[in-house]
């Protein structure tokens, strides 16, 4: 198949050693406030980053992965709280005068099964909190990366310390995948209980090539919300539907019809997003149950668009419902809620000058905003401080250029996809690269301009 070619592909391009690959991205040379990691340092992280692959935890249960993080922390030196929030897990750096800076990295992985045939694939299982069964569990989304980023991150800068001043947040959040960490971590009073950043700092790995890097100031990802829907019937025999009210039936019009809503009710000019994602319905072909349920997401720019959609989706809702002669109107429980992703003008501004100059101005590229969603921005919101999150590229640059020039970029191997594990050359050390750059903005003030000299 295809797909299995373009898997055994990535695999391949994974294992190939850190040190055999030159990077032209980090071939500038130059004084650096802060030094890049080793080959060390870098084989170092990839067996942290398959081990932390192969076992992956839902969200809100990452006890594992927090206390990895934590010892670590702790080994280089860090002030260290757990538990934050459930697991999360800040380390503070104290470094004499200076400002404090927020470097933030997500922990979760999801319930799905991996697909990518690497020898540290995941096996794992365990119980989806959202459904109560059983589920197979990946990082499927790139979140193992994150952790090993910010650690080789704080690796560095814990053995640097003449080089910068200043305070280093480094936060290891919950929950991301259901919305629920950052919101947690501040209800647990991160607030008051941890210094306040002048900036906070996020990175994710993307499907495009690796070495790139990708910015922009305003919004970057949507809002995002999700919800489940119950739809109520009357059960019966399979062989007298007559004698019932057909939950399932209910349920498949209600989901044709919510499609309609972007197509027919939202300007061109506006963009939404509604997708389901779940329908769960009986136990027998030939039993006709008495419920339905679905789980829906909804991705939106504007607060405006957003409120039009979610009171479409209740009309459409309650409307099939009473079509089909439902016994009681559906129950529609709200569940994971993101807010909108906005980088801020001048501090991406600042990042982007130093990611150029410390990667290459031909390596850092502008962002176009997507269509997915981030709960990173609750920590600057609850701070009320500035924010910049930006992409880092995790897909084999050849591989890339070849879909690309065949037309079949959305054929590759995405976040969220069974078969999507980012190439760890250069993206390993990309990511690290990027957090010490950003962050060395703040914490060693004219160190870029001297590189660039």
């Amino acid at each position: 198949m295809v797909i299995g070619k373009r898997c055994s592909r990535l695999a391949l391009a994974a294992f190939i050693p850190l040190s055999t690959i030159p990077n032209p991205a980090f071939a500038q040379g130059g004084p650096k406030a802060l030094p890049g990691p080793t080959e060390a340092q870098l084989a170092k992280l990839k067996v942290i980053y398959e081990d932390l692959h192969a076992n992956p935890e839902l969200s809100m249960q990452e006890t594992r992965t927090a206390g990895i993080a934590a010892k670590w922390l702790k080994d280089q030196g860090f002030e260290v709280t757990e538990g934050v929030g459930g697991t999360g897990v800040v380390g503070l750096l104290r470094n004499g005068d200076g400002p404090t800076v927020l470097l933030r990295a997500d922990m979760d992985g999801l319930p799905m099964k991996e697909n990518t045939g690497l020898p540290y694939a995941s096996t794992k299982k365990g119980t989806d909190p959202a459904s109560g069964r059983e589920t197979a569990i990946a990082h499927s989304c790139g979140h193992d990366l994150h952790v090993t980023w910010l650690m080789g991150a704080t690796q560095i800068l814990a053995a640097n310390k003449e080089k910068w001043h200043g305070t280093v947040m480094a936060v290891f959040q919950p929950g991301e995948e259901i919305g629920e960490g950052a919101k947690a971590m501040v209800d647990d009073g991160m607030v008051k209980r941890f210094p306040k950043p002048v900036v906070t700092l996020g990175q994710h790995v993307l499907p495009f090539p690796a070495g790139q890097v990708r910015l922009a100031s305003g919004p970057v990802l949507s809002r995002s919300d999700s919800m489940k829907v119950t739809l109520y019937g009357r059960g019966g025999h399979g062989s007298g539907p007559e004698s019932t009210i057909d939950p399932v039936v209910m349920a498949a019009a209600t989901v044709m019809r919510l499609q309609t809503i972007v197509s027919r009710e939202v300007s061109m000019s506006d963009s939404a997003v509604i997708s389901v994602g779940s329908m769960l319905a009986g136990s027998s072909a030939n039993i006709i149950p008495d419920e339905a349920q679905l789980q829906l997401n909804v991705r939106t720019y504007d607060d405006g668009v957003r409120d039009k959609v979610l009171a479409s989706i209740k009309r459409v809702i309650d409307g099939e419902a009473a079509i089909s002669g439902a016994p009681k109107p559906p129950l529609l429980t709200m569940l994971g809620q993101f807010p909108l992703t906005v980088n801020d003008e001048e501090a991406t501004a600042k990042v982007t000058e130093a990611l150029k100059h410390r990667l290459g101005a031909d390596t850092v590229r502008t962002a176009s905003s997507a269509n997915a969603s981030e709960d990173f921005t609750v920590f600057a919101r609850a701070w009320d401080v500035p924010s910049v999150f930006w992409f880092v590229g995790g897909t084999d640059p050849k591989l890339y250029a070849e879909a690309e020039k065949a037309g079949t970029l959305n054929e590759l191997p995405s976040n969220h996809s069974p078969e999507y594990a980012p190439v760890l050359t250069p993206t390993l050390r990309t990511g690290v690269e990027t957090m010490l750059a950003a962050s060395g903005h703040w914490l060693a003030p004219g160190a870029a301009d001297s590189q660039a000299r």
